[in-house]
């Protein structure tokens, strides 16, 4: 009970200062209206986006719990990451599934894009403290991921999509880095579990994600159900 306070403590307090200060746009693919909480009052394809969690939440992303909550070694076995492969970590965060996959990718690169200066401070901080030279912060705006057309062999994405202010203008910037046989792998929590111990504004279903992601130009290779709390999408361009 003690873990499951503190989680919805957290989606609920730990909210960017930047995501609030963040430009709308009044563009008629949004709408806007009151909705949930923890929502910014902007829709997009009948969702309502969220905050973005602040850097002020870096311990929870580092928590000691999470291999167990998540089962991250099962995801990255998912990605079955290539010694030479190009990959970007989109909401990087702190780094927990970056260095992991550097680890991995030993001849390749890993970008780390995160739109919080913060974040990729301390992403720097632990590949400096190690010697790492195979990841490259980036920091990316609301609208861009800021990497090179065609670029990038696999794109991850952990609990971050449903936060993006402008997820029609990201996925177009997502899917221009994409390499034309790369994979996109949006990991978000299942929205059709309610056991899963998240506030819903924070969850994703299936079928809400392939309607937004088919509307950007990819489609669904499959739904790895290897992970106790989140969908494990695999996408590719169309």
């Amino acid at each position: 009970m003690k873990k499951f306070n503190i989680l919805l403590f957290l989606f609920t307090a730990l909210i960017s200062n930047a995501s609030i200060g963040q430009n709308i746009n009044t563009d008629s693919k949004y709408i806007f209206k009151r909705g949930d909480f923890n929502g910014i009052g902007k829709w997009y394809m009948g969702r309502e986006i969220a905050y973005v969690m602040g850097y002020e939440g870096i311990g929870w992303l580092e928590r000691s719990e999470r291999e167990k909550e998540e089962n991250v070694s099962n995801l990255i076995q998912n990605m079955n990451i290539k010694s030479h492969d190009t990959i970007a970590d989109i909401g990087a965060g702190s780094g927990y599934h970056v260095f992991r996959m550097a680890s991995l990718a030993k001849q390749g690169l890993v970008y780390a894009v995160d739109i919080q200066r913060e974040m990729l401070m301390a992403i720097e901080k632990t590949k400096e403290s190690n010697k790492i030279r195979n990841i490259e912060t980036i920091l990316g705006s609301d609208k861009s991921i800021y990497l090179p057309k065609d670029s990038v062999d696999k794109i991850l994405m952990v609990d971050v999509y449903h936060e993006f202010n402008f997820p029609k203008e990201m996925i177009a910037s997502i899917k221009n880095a994409l390499k034309p046989n790369g994979q996109l792998f949006l990991i978000e929590y299942r929205g059709e579990d309610s056991k899963v111990p998240i506030k819903k504004i924070h969850k994703m279903t299936e079928k809400q994600a392939v309607k937004e992601l088919e509307a950007a130009g990819f489609r669904l290779k499959e739904n790895i159900d290897n992970l106790p709390w989140q969908h494990c999408m695999i996408f590719l361009k169309k």
